[in-house]
């Protein structure tokens, strides 16, 4: 039966969800063959729990403890077995939701603080943080609004009043706190009681979910979406925390375009949540997220939240781009809107998703900073620059202000940590974070930028973070020279930075350069460090060094000091000679940096201070050097040659650049590139926004001469 027509309506109440499908015959399926593998996949699943019987324990253990996961595939089973019975109608599906659902009615009202709670989290009844429990729901109520008009009154009483309208009341008054944030926690509960809303017929439960407990409007559904985006789309905790948010966010309004139309919910803050959508997808490489803030590495498009993103907003756009991305899933849902995907992706409707080069701002206003991705080629083995430059990201947001990340030929070259949590892992703190998130991954050291007397930004004061963002100076997507550049003021009392990261096209060289130049204006006396965590296996150092053979003293002891081993030190003395060159895959990188008076450079590695082994071991250079004013970073990252295991083949392995050079001219910075074939060119940054303004400057008796903020100039070509 359809959506809108469901008996529900009629039978208790007056309500459809988003997640529901009508009946598909055959041939339907045949010629939508993704719909009808998901159909399989859910049809097997199911089965396997139907055949487990009804399980549903007193809940005890934290994430991925037994009583945990069983939960977790309870509502799966509940919602996909509501979606079963409405495209099959086989009454199999429709009784086996009824038993589960029956016997949490029995539980939930004996039910108290979780046992296995944590003081700093809102406690759930079902799950050990109040979260999993909204995530519950937001599942069940689907699968129960799929069967409730098959049911008797008196089940459809029992269901709606021990468990859900107590559920309800549960995730809105009685977690007060947590409803009424502006987080993506109270975008779980939120959606879960207005869904529930809906489904029971109640009002009252919609209003207070869409405008907040009081229902003035300043916290709830509607002002989490006006709060949590920016402008351009773009989730203020990052990547990870946007692919989690984004389920209860399109799903609920897909509640609420069916039951609210002239609410005109897709369309509400200029259409924010199919922009938030495909901003989603822009924030990745090879379908991964870029591992911002308190980010599970792993994650990828191929997730759950995603899945039900694009298939219902393909429903409301017919994007034929995000066909593409369904296909790159190989996955939809289990609805009329999977179902349409899949219909169209085979008859053939795809086109590639446009992966480019763009400026995401960050805030509710955009103010707040941005996220600069600069591109190359495709999202799969093509290059993307990434500068983070944006907000704190409230409490998962880490101090890492101007940091940035690189990926190229599929791989990620310059890396951010993410976070330290095994989730779902009981043997790892119940799944939780662990403590090395504070001590580590949260810490400035842990990214790629400018870390001030072993400090991190802010003095690790989230609360102090938050008050403060960069300021983005200026961003240029020009093919060949694309540019951005970003300034932090506050991070540390009387030190300002300014950084600016280019992706840059040389003559005679087979892969775009990074280059990077990060100006520090300081007053006193400071230690300046600048790491890069890189990804891959040193094959040259160009400086001698002392390497720590016998054992390895740890860097610092605190601030995420703690936890680095040194490997080796050295001192570069020369530009010529201050490089490291490792190997990724098949390919090389040689980063090249100019060495300033008395510094020094520390090969370094992850993982010291860690007796239960929470940590990974990455490697890292960190440039290190002490100085009364500021200071400027300069340097580059090269990509080049090709290793081939298979033929023992080796081109290229060593860099291609023969030198660079920094100077200073007026208030511009200059950073001369020649490559070993002769080719020169000049990265030129003015720091004046004024497009018209012309700049002049020498650099090596060569005059130069530009408009604007930034520019890359060719000054000779490679020698033929």
């Amino acid at each position: 039966m359809g959506l809108a027509s469901s008996a529900a309506a009629t039978a208790s109440g007056p309500s459809s969800l988003v997640g529901q499908v009508a009946a598909v015959s055959n041939t339907q399926a045949s010629a939508a063959p993704l719909f009808a593998q998901e159909v399989d996949r859910s049809k097997a699943f199911v089965s396997m729990m139907m055949d487990a019987g009804v399980i549903v324990p007193t809940p005890k253990d934290p994430g991925g403890g037994y009583t945990h996961e069983q939960h977790k595939q309870n509502y799966k089973a509940i919602y996909l077995g509501g979606q079963l019975f409405q495209l099959t109608g086989e009454q199999k599906y429709a009784d086996y939701v009824r038993e589960l659902l029956l016997a949490y009615a029995t539980l939930y009202p004996t039910l108290g603080e979780h046992p296995a709670r944590k003081n700093s989290q809102g406690s759930g009844r079902i799950f050990w943080q109040v979260l999993n429990d909204a995530m519950w729901m937001v599942h069940s109520i689907q699968g129960y609004q799929a069967i409730r008009s098959s049911l008797s009154k008196a089940d459809r009483k029992d269901i709606d009043d021990n468990l859900f309208r107590k559920a309800a009341a549960f995730l809105s008054t009685g977690s007060a706190v947590t409803f009424s944030k502006i987080h993506n926690h109270a975008t779980w509960a939120t959606a879960g009681v207005g869904m529930t809303g809906y489904v029971l017929g109640d009002r009252e439960l919609v209003d207070i979910a869409l405008l907040g407990l009081d229902k003035s409007g300043e916290t709830g559904f509607l002002r989490q979406s006006e709060l949590l985006f920016s402008p351009d789309g773009y989730y203020t905790e990052g990547p990870y925390y946007q692919r989690f948010a984004l389920k209860p966010f399109v799903v609920f309004a897909g509640a609420i375009e069916k039951n609210d139309p002239a609410r005109q919910i897709f369309e509400h803050r200029d259409g924010i949540l199919l922009k938030a959508l495909r901003t989603t997808i822009q924030l990745t490489y090879d379908g991964y997220f870029f591992p911002f803030n308190d980010a599970i590495r792993d994650k990828s498009l191929n997730t759950d939240e995603l899945y039900h993103g694009v298939a219902i907003a393909y429903r409301k756009t017919r994007d034929p781009a995000l066909l593409s991305i369904a296909n790159w899933q190989g996955r939809t849902v289990l609805s009329d809107d999977g179902k349409l995907v899949a219909a169209d992706l085979a008859a053939g409707k795809a086109v590639p998703f446009p992966f480019q080069s763009l400026l995401l701002s960050d805030g509710p206003d955009g103010d707040q900073g941005a996220v600069a991705i600069l591109r190359k080629g495709d999202s799969t083995s093509g290059q993307a620059l990434v500068a983070k430059n944006s907000s704190q990201g409230m409490g998962h947001g880490h101090f890492d202000k101007l940091s940035w990340q690189y990926y190229d030929n599929g791989h990620e070259i310059v890396s951010d940590y993410g976070a330290a949590r095994f989730l779902n892992i009981e043997a790892k703190q119940g799944g939780r974070y662990l403590p090395e998130n504070e001590s580590w991954a949260k810490q400035t050291i842990a990214h790629n930028t400018l870390v001030v007397d072993e400090k991190s930004h802010l003095d690790g004061d989230a609360k102090a973070a938050d008050k403060i963002a960069p300021e983005q100076l200026y961003f240029s997507d020009e093919a060949g020279s694309q540019i951005s550049s970003a300034k932090m003021s506050g991070a540390y009392p009387g030190v300002e930075f300014t950084r600016t990261l280019a992706l840059l096209e040389l003559d005679g060289l087979s892969q775009p350069l990074v280059a990077d130049i990060m100006r520090v204006e300081g007053e006193g006396r400071h230690q300046y460090d600048m790491p890069l965590h890189y990804n891959g296996h040193i094959m040259r150092v160009g400086f001698d060094i002392q390497s720590n053979v016998a054992g390895r003293p740890i860097l610092g002891s605190d601030n995420g000091y703690q936890h680095i081993w040194v490997d080796a030190k050295g001192k570069p003395s020369d530009a010529e000679k201050a490089f490291v060159t490792w190997i990724k895959d098949d390919r090389f990188y040689t980063s090249r940096w100019i060495p300033q008076a008395g510094s020094e450079a520390i090969l370094a590695e992850s993982g010291a201070n860690d007796p239960n082994f929470n940590l990974r071991r990455e490697p890292m250079i960190i440039q290190r050097i002490k100085a009364e004013r500021g200071v400027v970073f300069a340097s580059v990252l090269e990509a080049h040659g090709r290793y081939d295991g298979a033929a023992e083949r080796t081109t290229a392995s060593d860099s291609q650049i023969k030198s660079i050079r920094h100077e200073r001219s007026g208030g511009s910075d200059l950073l001369l590139i020649e490559t070993l074939a002769g080719a020169k060119s000049l990265l030129a940054i003015s720091y004046n926004s004024d497009p018209e303004k012309t700049h002049t400057a020498s650099i090596g008796g060569t005059q130069v001469s530009w408009r604007g903020f930034a520019t890359h100039i060719k000054l000779t070509e490679a020698a033929q």
